[in-house]
């Protein structure tokens, strides 16, 4: 069983790590086919040796998969930089994952929305 402590340490981490991710990313790699990349999540592993690290891009699904490689290619660069801002013995190994939540969250949303308005159009015919 699991400590609490080290489950509250890996999740200050992880928030820390999405942060200092994030301010690399928009303002440090000069890198063409990264574009519009937000960092929405980072979940670690429960060793602390890897981070998967969620990614919303702006644009199209080429637009998303450039950056990747990007970001994927930027990869030791950014965990270096990671290591001295943080003060850690060593930075994670870091997965870069799209992040596509905010995409299936509309698509739920369009859904329920169409299921609602039959619904009242189904109430108003029984009742007339």
């Amino acid at each position: 069983m699991e400590k609490r402590g080290a489950k509250y340490h890996r999740g200050r981490l992880a928030e820390a790590l999405r942060e200092e991710i994030e301010t690399i990313v928009e303002g440090e790699l000069a890198d063409p086919r990264i574009g519009l990349v937000n960092v929405s999540t980072v979940e670690m592993a429960d060793d602390s040796r890897s981070a998967r690290v969620f990614v919303v891009v702006e644009g199209d699904d080429d637009e998303a998969e450039r950056s990747l490689e990007g970001l994927s290619a930027a990869v030791g660069f950014i965990r270096r930089e990671i290591t001295d801002r943080l003060h850690l013995r060593r930075a994670p190994e870091l997965i870069f994952v799209l992040d596509r939540s905010e995409k299936y969250q509309a698509r739920v949303d369009e859904l329920l929305k169409r299921t609602k308005t039959r619904d009242r159009a189904d109430r108003k015919r029984r009742i007339e």
